[in-house]
C-alpha cells in the first residue's frame, strides 16, 4: 500500500483483523464528497458509503449510507429507539474516530463505534468506503461492511 500514513496502517489492521485482505487505494485527490470519490473511481455515486457521525442520545453513531441517499434521523432515530439524533459537530468526530470529516473509515478508531448500515448499499457487488483519510478509500461487499463493522442493517430513509 503505497502512500498510506499513519491513519490508513490502523484501518488496513482492523480490517486485517476482522479477516479482511486491506485494499486500501490513495486518490489523485481528495475526495470528500461520495460525487468526487466515485468520479475518480469510475463507479455510481451509491456505491460509495459516506461515513456520517452523529450524536445519538449523546453517543456519536456512525451510519454507512449510500452516496446517494440522504439519512432520515428520525427514521434511524425509531428504529434505534432513541430520542435524540444529530449531526456530530467535527471536535466530536475527530475524537470518537480519530479521523477528519471526509476521511472517517468504517473503522480504526479509537474505541468501536454503534454503528448503522445503510440497507440500499447491498445492491451493490463493490462498495467504497474511506480508508481514514480524504484521499484514501477501500472496497469492500456489504457482508464485509456489516462484519466488519458489527453494524445493524436499516433503511436510513
Amino acid at each position: 500500500m503505497v502512500g498510506v500514513n499513519e491513519r490508513n496502517a490502523l484501518v488496513a489492521n482492523a480490517v486485517a483483523s476482522a479477516g479482511i485482505e486491506p485494499a486500501i487505494t490513495i486518490l489523485d485527490a481528495d475526495a470528500k464528497t461520495a460525487a468526487a470519490a466515485a468520479a475518480q473511481l469510475g463507479c455510481e455515486v451509491g456505491a460509495i458509503a459516506n461515513s456520517l457521525v452523529f450524536e445519538c442520545d449523546g453517543q456519536p453513531l456512525l451510519v454507512m449510507a449510500s452516496g446517494a441517499a440522504r439519512v432520515d434521523t428520525d427514521v434511524v432515530a425509531d428504529h434505534l429507539g432513541a430520542t435524540a439524533i444529530r449531526k456530530a459537530a467535527p471536535k466530536l468526530v475527530r475524537a470518537a474516530t480519530g479521523q477528519i470529516i471526509g476521511g472517517v473509515a468504517p473503522v480504526g478508531h479509537p474505541e468501536p463505534l454503534r454503528t448503522v448500515v445503510d440497507q440500499t448499499l447491498a445492491a451493490y457487488p463493490v462498495i467504497w468506503t474511506a480508508a481514514g483519510t480524504a484521499d484514501s478509500v477501500m472496497p469492500l461487499t456489504y457482508a464485509q461492511l456489516l462484519t466488519l463493522t458489527a453494524g445493524l442493517a436499516l433503511a436510513v430513509r
